[in-house]
């Protein structure tokens, strides 16, 4: 039954699953998986003892796996508790589906929901029959490493974060466990060992010595263990935190700029948002200065405008196209921007170099210019800019953006809006319900333009008292009836609810609307400059006004009771509008107000706010860092180079070490004959001069004097070398002589003198004999598990 094997690969298994733990909230699911391995190791022994064939055992164990589940998670559906029926496999279907979606809809970790606990029971539980099939029925002990394997893919892929080393270490030991186990295994089938006569009969049944191969089993795991740490981080790309997330991390980074902050944005941007609102650490995402005053606008990066009921999601970037690509800095025209005074901004943003996965640009909208190195593209739908090989990590950007000014008398219209816009921007699911449209005319009531509408529904939920911000609200998914409880019971939520929500009444009112994605303006620094970080991301619906554009509005709170750097637009506040009754702004555009293609217009010309614009005068505005000063040598470079200083410096730095150490070592004329001798086989290999082991001194002196057609003098220094080593080898004692350090000197400049240029340099620089030396060494280090396995040997001997 190989109870032995079964229970190690259990217990690999087991250890491999802590890895699992950044995912959920809590560890009830560490439980279920152990319930899951067990079942699954005892359904192998019972296949084993009673000879199932081997193509059934997988079968038979995901049935033991379904009758464990059963018990745990539909019971009550099941005849007596334990045997499936219908209705059970029914529960069991459902909660899968549920798990399924609580898995996409919830940011890491996860609260421990029956759904999800059920998933996470199933995906233990086929590693462990894969893994109890593999190494004990299959005897393939080495390919039970790769379903242990895909046990790390797990948090890898969700977190796009390392495995903490301690779980790694703890996975890695398991394996290296069975490795071992199942080589004894295969060692003790031989049967009884036969022992010479130096063993007593009272020790004929102990099992042969098995210390040798145990020891180069470990060396080989060892050496496999870290070539698989070292290599992904000596590989740039592959490992985005460095060394076993020693990198650093945002979560723990309050300081604002040594985390690393891995996958800000993933495919779904409203999961990695809560993401970042809810982590620990508050880490700085990118700083930038701007031309826009005191109040700079929000950095967008996603356009949300897909809404199926419960949640709002973006349509696919497209940018495989050639139109797509940025070419000459310009950006295509938003065909939604209307026909309004606008005033250029320039911005330069400069994103922290520890920011990794970052493949859309932050940056205000909507943006007309970008100068910026790489292959980025623009979707011409949403004007978001992406890439799919740079990443924003470390990189410094300029981008050019118009910032709509519009008038009071621009903005109260009853205009409809264009038909591509509201075939795109209006649609609201059946399965909306009356309660919520009856809410959005409630909000609005008395508003005649959609403007006013957008007002009121905005002031609709910041009113103080009516609704309260809080990251323990639950995301909004496609199941449960989040947004409803959010509008009608809790009150309570974060950006994600109050964004949705409006952009939802908004569209009931007749307004397109969408959910922009990003960041806040951040916090103005000492210098000027304003500091963007984790806990600003967020969420806001974007309105669209005919004639006019899109606009923000801000329904969050902001402040200490919200989202600490939200802002409210100036414009969602009628009387702060030029031309609005009441007003104390003059009713006068801009002088040199500019449309979005850039054309100054004449009532722009002919009616002066007394502003100047940025666009009349293309110089870089004081303060921005330019790309060239904004770049920093990210930290992996400098790395990589240091480790390659040390790689070109190691061969000869061993060469000389050796060198150093064989002569401190030569206190005595045979030691000093050794030594010499030593220096000059190092010296051969080093030019690629043959060294057999079998050869006698004198036999290599004479073969190297005729290969080499030694002069007189590098032929007596080789006579000399070759009988002090004969004497300190075979004579009673070595011969005294003075001139052996000199003479090895002379014979290495007689083989560079034969040798050719490359041969020399290579010796200089990359000498073979130094490898050797690293080997030996390695090697020697090594030894500590022989030496291990012979001290346990000897202990159980002697007890």
């Amino acid at each position: 039954m190989r109870l032995r094997l079964t229970i190690m690969a259990g217990l690999a298994t087991l250890l491999a699953s802590i890895g699992l733990y950044p995912l959920f909230e809590s560890g009830g699911w560490f439980f279920t998986g152990v319930g899951a391995i067990g079942v699954a190791g005892g359904a192998g022994v019972l296949t084993r003892r009673i000879r199932v064939t081997a193509w059934l055992c997988v079968p038979v164990g995901l049935a033991a796996l379904f009758l464990y589940l059963t018990v745990l998670f539909a019971s009550g559906h099941a005849l007596v508790g334990v045997i499936p029926t219908p209705s059970s496999a029914a529960r069991l279907g459902r909660l899968v589906g549920e798990g399924w979606h609580d898995a996409n809809a919830y940011a890491a970790p996860v609260p421990m929901l029956p759904a999800i606990d059920l998933l996470t029971g199933i995906g233990i539980g086929l590693v462990a029959v894969l893994v109890d099939f593999l190494a004990v029925r299959m005897r393939r002990a080495a390919l039970a490493g790769l379903p242990l394997l895909a046990v790390y893919s797990v948090p890898a892929a969700v977190r796009q974060e390392t495995v903490s080393w301690l779980a790694f270490l703890l996975g890695a030991a398991g394996y290296l466990g069975l490795l071992v186990v199942d080589a004894r295994e295969q060692l003790a089938g031989w049967g009884r060992a036969v022992f010479t006569r130096h063993w007593s009969p009272a020790r004929y049944d102990e099992r042969p010595d098995s210390s040798p191969l145990a020891a180069a089993g470990r060396r080989i795991g060892l050496t496999a263990v870290a070539v698989a740490i070292v290599l992904p981080f000596a590989v740039p790309g592959i490992e985005p935190r460095g060394l076993l997330g020693f990198g650093g991390s945002a979560e723990g980074d309050t300081t604002g700029g040594s985390g690393s902050i891995a996958g800000i944005y993933a495919l779904n941007p409203l999961v990695s948002l809560r993401r970042q609102l809810v982590r620990g650490g508050d880490a700085e995402v990118l700083r930038y200065h701007t031309t826009d005053g005191t109040a700079p606008e929000y950095l967008r990066m996603y356009s949300l405008d897909r809404f199926d009921g419960e949640t709002w999601t973006t349509a696919p970037l497209h940018g495989d196209k050639d139109s797509s690509r940025i070419v000459d800095k310009a950006l295509p025209v938003d065909p939604a921007m209307g026909a309004i005074p606008s005033r250029a901004v320039t911005t330069n943003i400069s994103i922290n170099s520890q920011v990794h996965g970052l493949d859309v640009l932050p940056m205000p909208y909507p943006p007309t210019k970008l100068d910026i190195k790489g292959d980025w593209r623009v979707d011409p739908r949403s004007l978001t800019v992406f890439s799919s090989r740079d990443s924003a990590g470390g990189r410094s950007y300029t981008v050019t953006s118009l910032r709509p000014e519009p008038t009071y008398q621009e903005l109260v219209t009853n205009a409809l809006p264009p038909e591509q816009i509201a075939a795109r921007y209006l649609g609201v699911p059946d399965s909306v319900g009356e309660d919520i449209t009856d809410l959005a005319n409630e909000a609005a009531e008395g508003a005649a333009t959609p403007y006013e509408k957008a007002v009121k529904l905005q002031d609709y939920f910041t009113e103080q008292g009516r609704f309260t911000y809080s990251l323990d609200a639950p995301p909004l998914s496609r199941r449960g009836g989040a947004l409803r409880n959010f509008l009608f019971t809790s009150h309570t939520g974060y950006c994600e609810q109050f964004a949705a929500s409006m952009a939802l009444l908004a569209r009931i009112l007749g307004i397109p609307a969408r959910v922009g994605m990003g960041y806040t303006a951040g916090t103005q620094a000492p210098d000027g400059s304003w500091v963007v970080r984790t806990k600003d991301a967020h969420a806001w619906p974007e309105l669209y006004f005919a004639g006019v554009g899109w606009l923000r509005f801000e329904p969050t709170p902001g402040g200490d009771g919200g989202q600490g750097s939200a802002s409210v637009p100036s414009y969602t506040d009628p009387l702060s509008l030029p031309g609005a009754l009441g007003s104390n702004t003059d009713d006068q555009l801009p002088s040199g107000t500019t449309l979005p293609g850039g054309n100054p217009t004449a009532a722009a010309s002919a009616a002066p706010r007394h502003r100047t614009d940025p666009l009349t005068d293309q110089r870089e505005a004081p303060g921005l860092v330019s790309d060239r000063h904004g770049s920093r040598l990210p930290i992996t470079w400098l790395l990589a180079g240091l480790v390659a200083i040390l790689l070109l410096v190691t061969p000869v730095s061993v060469r000389r070490l050796a060198w150093a150490r064989r002569w401190s070592r030569a206190k005595s004329d045979a030691a000093v004959a050794h030594a010499a001798w030593d220096d000059l086989r190092a010296d051969a290999i080093d030019h690629r001069l043959e060294w057999p082991a079998s050869e006698t001194p004198r036999s290599t002196a004479r073969r190297l004097t005729e290969e080499l057609a030694l002069d007189e003098t590098a032929t007596a220094a080789l006579t000399r070398l070759s009988r002090a080593e004969e004497r300190a080898r075979y004579a009673p004692s070595a011969e005294a002589m003075t001139t052996l350090r000199n003479d090895a000197r002379i014979l290495r400049s007689a083989f560079g003198a034969r040798a050719g240029r490359w041969v020399r340099w290579r010796a200089r620089l990359f000498p073979p004999s130094a490898t050797a030396t690293l080997r030996r060494g390695g090697g020697r280090a090594l030894d500590v598990f022989e030496w291990l396995d012979v001290a346990t040997l000897r202990r159980r001997r002697h007890t």
